[in-house]
């Protein structure tokens, strides 16, 4: 390797270098490391739940609660 060409590999790697740590601030600034909970976060509607099958055929009447 030319004397060019292993310069511009350094200044390459020293670019690579900072753009990566750049990134890693960012995203660990932005990341929330609270402990996980079974709550709904705030500002949710909350989190769908399972609901029994309908036993009724298409446009017959929704039946009273059993």
């Amino acid at each position: 390797m030319n004397g060019e060409h292993r310069t511009a590999v350094i200044l390459f790697g020293i670019a690579l270098a900072i753009a990566i740590a750049i990134a890693s601030v960012t995203t660990l600034e932005r990341t929330d490391t609270r402990i996980a909970s079974n709550g709904a976060p705030a500002g949710t509607t909350g989190l769908a739940r399972p609901h029994h099958l309908l036993d009724r055929a298409p446009g017959q009447e929704i039946p009273a609660h059993q």
